[in-house]
């Protein structure tokens, strides 16, 4: 299974769940925090690819989110 995920595979996803909700980045699972999403940006030519910009630190990620991702012991 590919590592990458497209933003057709990204919308799919998040056509599940409330559009209301906020957005954040897990990121490190050593250091397990979540992150603000931040602005969009589109490289286009044969190297293209969707970047999301972090936007600040939210605070530690829940024991439930951590337990979901299988980065450690909750």
């Amino acid at each position: 299974m590919s590592h990458d995920v497209t933003v057709r595979q990204l919308i799919h996803q998040l056509q599940a769940v409330d559009p209301d909700l906020p957005v954040y980045f897990a990121i490190n699972p050593d250091w397990p925090h979540a992150h603000r999403v931040g602005r969009v940006i589109q490289i286009t030519g044969p190297d293209g690819a969707v970047y999301l910009a972090e936007n600040g630190q939210e605070g530690v990620l829940p024991p439930e989110v951590r337990a979901l991702l299988d980065w450690g012991k909750v």
